[in-house]
């Protein structure tokens, strides 16, 4: 009889064994010891043994003032394991981790939540520094364009990892903003206006890098003259000399094509005098009207959060100077120009 309840209690032990050794494992794999005041971290969950069934569902403590940035986790597999990567933005101190609940087709595991230490990253006056904490930042693409008589507009295409890039300001810049902002992952990505005084033919600042652990310095020329004009935005309200020196060579050629004809009788001469007249006439052509609402925000720029400059004191009727994407740039009195969305437009 003792011999067969051992028997049992054996099975019984190797059976329970065998169940648990089938279940896939789950732990932090990697949390970060420390990170800084607006850091965007990264925080990944080993699946031991996970090659089969269906991916497992995670739930952080929707109670808890930490969540990550996306829902879905990176996802990474190294031979029968895989790596579950959350992001996450440190906007607080204390920081604290929330519980995470993971169930797949087995069982659930609960991760406790564990505290972050956070500290606030002190930058030297001379570092320039823009605010993004990244592990890297690279400007792809850059445009100028003549903002006023006094001041440029540049645009930076910037793609960053880890990075906190929403929150970027370049010091001693007159105005400046974040458009288009979008993050998938680790990469984030978006484009950054600003506006600087037109003798000012670079712009210099940093970020810090949260891998090499030191501020990296930028260099981005603000020159408007050294620029393509093909790359050019214009978003000048006024004449910009290349649109002068358009009217210019078209009026020229008007002429030259006119005198070719006068005096050669060639009808090839009368159809390129035709073409370069009307292509003139539609630089002198009066622009469109639109209707503006009483107490509409003028803006700085065209991007979500410039700077109101000053409000519409009634409903005007102006020149539509420039479009660029939602907004409308008019000149509301003299001197004083700005953009307009087009949700504050009139509705008749």
């Amino acid at each position: 009889m003792m011999r067969r309840l051992l028997a049992w209690f054996l099975l019984g032990f190797l059976a329970s064994t065998a169940l648990l050794q089938a279940q896939v494992q789950y732990r932090y794999s990697y949390i970060p010891k420390k990170v800084y005041l607006h850091q965007v971290f990264a925080v990944t969950i080993l699946a031991v043994d996970a090659e089969r069934g269906k991916p497992p569902t995670f739930r952080f403590d929707p109670r808890a003032d930490l969540h990550p940035l996306e829902k879905r986790p990176l996802k990474v597999k190294n031979g029968s394991d895989i790596f579950y990567t959350f992001y996450f933005k440190a906007e607080r101190n204390p920081l604290r981790l929330p519980d995470l609940w993971i169930q797949d087709e087995e069982h659930t595991v609960k991760l406790p939540g564990r505290t972050i230490p956070v500290e606030t990253l002190h930058a030297p006056p001379e570092e320039r520094f823009c605010g993004v904490i990244a592990s890297d930042f690279t400007v792809r693409n850059s445009q100028v364009s003549t903002f006023d008589d006094k001041n440029n507009l540049v645009y930076l295409e910037i793609e960053a990892h880890e990075a906190n890039l929403e929150d970027m300001q370049i010091p001693g810049v007159v105005e400046g903003g974040m458009e288009k902002f979008h993050r998938r992952g680790a990469l984030a990505s978006g484009e950054y206006y600003f506006v600087i005084p037109a003798n000012v033919s670079e712009i210099r600042f940093s970020y810090y890098n949260a891998i090499k652990q030191q501020f990296v310095p930028l260099r981005v020329s603000t020159s408007y003259e050294s620029k393509n004009t093909a790359a050019q935005v214009d978003l000048n309200p006024k004449d910009s000399s290349f649109t002068k020196l358009k009217k210019y060579t078209f009026a020229a050629l008007s002429i030259f094509f006119l005198l070719m004809f006068i005096s050669s009788r060639d009808l090839f001469y009368l159809i390129l005098f035709v073409v370069t007249v009307v292509t003139l006439v539609t630089f002198f052509m009066p622009l469109k009207k639109i209707c503006v609402q009483e107490g509409a925000p003028l803006y700085i720029l065209p991007i979500p959060n410039s700077t109101v400059g000053m409000r519409i004191d009634r409903q005007i009727r102006v020149p539509e100077l420039k479009i660029y994407g939602d907004y409308s740039k008019i000149e509301y009195q003299h001197g004083i120009t700005g953009w307009i969305r087009h949700e504050d437009l009139c509705k008749d």
